[in-house]
């Protein structure tokens, strides 16, 4: 099974995706924007796109990588990616889908304020790229086609992920953490995504 966790920058899809990941025997957490970031500082300067995922390739290998671990790994895939077009999101999880795998998509989603405020927290300024693109990303999300929609303004990383286990009828591991333990862990997995353009 792929669970893709969907949803504008700054509404905690990493670190929804490394919580279920902690809590879920066997799974694996699957980050598509490597892959984007390798494309973008690999290509002659007149070949770069302002967007990693207008390259063919970027979706392209994504849905053959998924599909690999789909055919050799027994377990689950945690995918935290942003994808706004209808039809890059067919491309990937459409062709998946058509071909019989098993994908839960989850959309997080949030008030503009909510996701600045996060943003802010992580160190985006209301004027960094993720934030322009908030109103981008909530207007494209709003579809249907992005559904299963969760709303997330009032509810905390660790509700996220007991929602979605729910949804896909996950049996978690039990969550023993202080509140100390919780907040280094998620320091560490914020240390582990920082990316200096």
């Amino acid at each position: 099974m792929i669970v893709w966790i969907n949803g504008a920058f700054g509404s905690g899809k990493t670190n929804v995706a490394y919580e279920l990941n902690r809590r879920l025997k066997n799974s694996y957490v699957y980050d598509p924007e490597e892959v984007g970031y390798f494309i973008r500082d690999n290509v002659p300067k007149k070949l770069k796109l302002n967007d990693f995922q207008d390259f063919p390739m970027w979706r392209q290998f994504n849905y053959q990588m998924l599909e690999y671990f789909i055919n050799n790994h027994n377990g689950i895939i945690i995918v935290p990616m942003t994808i706004t077009s209808e039809i890059y999101y067919n491309e990937i999880i459409g062709r998946l889908q058509q071909k019989g795998v098993d994908i839960k998509h989850f959309t997080l989603m949030a008030s503009k304020e909510t996701l600045l405020k996060r943003l802010r927290k992580r160190g985006d300024g209301k004027n960094s790229w993720p934030a322009r693109q908030i109103d981008r990303c909530l207007n494209a999300l709003s579809s249907p086609v992005f559904k299963e929609h969760i709303n997330t303004d009032k509810m905390t990383i660790y509700e996220v992920v007991d929602y979605i286990a729910e949804l896909c009828k996950f049996d978690l591991l039990l969550d023993n953490r202080n509140f100390i333990e919780k907040k280094v862990y998620k320091l560490r997995i914020w240390f582990k995504h920082i990316r200096l353009f």
